[in-house]
């Protein structure tokens, strides 16, 4: 019996490539190039399924003119919003993505970017290298303290409860929002908030864990960090769409909002060039996820999915 053939959107780990290619017939991306939507309805025609990463979009065109030889799209990812779910509904493909794997590294750039920010990490390593570090005193490079404070989550999540784990371990306050309280075994001390007006004003950092939907798109506008308080700092690891880049920054020129960390943005890739103007915004190129171990775990979850379709059991990570 002939293997299916599975098409690799993106140069994933090395071992997610070698168990790939042991089980089924795959075509890779070599270049790792990002795909336009004729590639992707092209290659569409060749393959049984499909592993994409965000980087691909499946909009309700492409997904329209999608093969009918494609039966599953298996993604390199947790969020979905690059997936117009209900257009694959309607044709009958299943979609799967890869959940509870990228928690503790996403929590980690979380805490990194906390720290950096209201420690002035970026003024610092730029100072240094550049070879300006001319002078101290104690009034030199003061920032923001971590520990003792208040945190706001937004998404209590698998992400999110690892995130106000590692909060905790610095003895900061959690307070969080969610769509639904979580039972008290997982709260673990944790603050609900029914709103997410009201979770803001008591935090002096809040930290953005939820997925990008026509609800959250824009979530963080002006009135809303309006309502955090002065000199409050804002992380966000989860999807640019979450934050109105330009309130932002009018909210740090204003100083109103002392700093900010910020891993993925509207525009991906390159960011937004405004941002570059404020050493006090501390940026990475959305590495949440980018741990070796991470990205076997995410590429075998994927796989693990595809194995079960192909079966014929049920996907563990079934969306659609």
């Amino acid at each position: 019996m002939s293997k299916p053939t599975i098409w690799i959107s993106r140069k994933l780990s090395d071992n997610t490539q070698a168990r790939a290619a042991r089980d089924y017939e795959v075509i890779l991306n070599h270049d790792d190039v990002i795909s336009s939507a004729d590639d992707i309805v092209a290659m569409s025609a060749t393959v049984d399924a499909i592993v994409p990463c965000h980087s691909e979009i499946f909009d309700a065109d492409v997904v329209a003119r999608l093969a009918d030889r494609v039966k599953i799209i298996a993604n390199h990812s947790v969020g979905v919003d690059h997936c117009d779910l209900a257009a694959f509904k309607a044709r009958g493909i299943v979609v799967t993505n890869t959940p509870d794997v990228l928690s503790d590294a996403t929590a980690e750039i979380a805490m990194l970017l906390m720290l950096g920010a209201a420690r002035r990490a970026p003024e610092g390593d730029q100072m240094v290298r550049s070879g300006n570090w001319k002078t101290w005193s104690p009034s030199f490079m003061v920032g923001t303290q971590v520990s003792g404070k208040r945190v706001g989550i937004v998404g209590m999540g698998r992400v999110g409860q690892v995130m106000a784990q590692r909060c905790r371990g610095f003895g900061m306050q959690v307070h969080y929002h969610n769509r639904s309280r979580l039972p008290a075994d997982l709260e673990h001390g944790a603050i609900f908030h029914p709103t997410i007006e009201t979770l803001l004003p008591v935090s002096d950092f809040v930290s953005l864990h939820c997925p990008a939907t026509p609800q959250t798109t824009g979530l963080m506008n002006a009135e809303r960090l309006g309502l955090l308080p002065t000199g409050a700092i804002v992380i966000n690891t989860a999807r640019g769409a979450l934050i109105v880049e330009k309130d932002l920054v009018a909210a740090i020129r204003s100083g109103h909002i002392a700093a900010a960390g910020l891993d993925c943005f509207v525009t991906e890739p390159g960011g937004n060039p405004a941002f570059a103007d404020y050493p006090n915004i501390f940026m990475l190129p959305h590495i949440g996820s980018a741990t070796r171990e991470t990205r076997d775990a995410m590429g075998f979850r994927a796989l693990d999915n595809l194995d079960a379709y192909f079966s014929g059991a049920e996907p563990r990570d079934r969306l659609v």
